[in-house]
C-alpha cells in the first residue's frame, strides 16, 4: 500500500507510536505532503526540542520508502475542485488540509490521519493504521 501521512499521525509516530511504526513499515511507500512538512517545521520552531525533532524528521525522511510530495499544476486543479466542493456543501476544512487531500487524490494515495474532517471528502481514501 502507498500512503500519504497527515501531520497528526506523523507526530504520533515521532512520539513513539510503535503500532503505527510497524504498520507504516509494511507500506510500500509513505509520502509526506509538503504542507505536512511545513506544519511540522512550524511546530519545531515553536517548541523547545527543535534540534531533537529535526533529527527525528531527517532520519524518517532518509528512509528509502519515504518521499516528500510537492504541489504541481495538477495539484492546483484537485485543490480547486475540492475547495469548491467543500464550500458548496457548507463543510469547509482547513486550507492546508485541502492541499493535503489534493495531493493524496492526485497521486492516488490513501491518507493516514486522525482528522475526521477528511470524512467530508468522500472520494478520498483513508487508511486505517490501527
Amino acid at each position: 500500500m502507498k500512503v500519504a501521512i497527515d501531520t497528526n499521525r506523523l507526530t504520533d509516530l515521532f512520539r513513539g507510536d510503535a503500532s503505527l511504526a510497524k504498520w507504516l513499515g509494511q507500506c510500500e511507500a509513505v509520502f509526506v505532503p509538503l504542507p505536512v512538512l511545513a506544519e511540522l517545521k512550524v511546530g519545531f520552531l515553536n517548541g523547545v526540542r527543535k534540534h531533537e525533532n529535526e533529527s527525528i524528521l531527517q532520519r524518517f525522511l532518509a528512509k528509502p520508502s519515504v518521499a516528500i510530495l510537492l504541489q504541481s499544476r495538477e495539484t492546483a486543479e484537485h485543490y480547486a475542485r475540492l475547495y469548491v466542493q467543500l464550500k458548496n456543501a457548507g463543510t469547509p476544512i482547513p486550507i492546508n488540509d485541502v492541499w493535503i487531500a489534493a495531493l493524496a487524490l492526485e497521486h492516488d494515495l490513501a491518507l493516514v490521519t486522525r482528522d475526521r474532517h477528511f470524512d467530508r471528502i468522500p472520494q478520498l481514501i483513508q487508511a486505517k493504521s490501527e
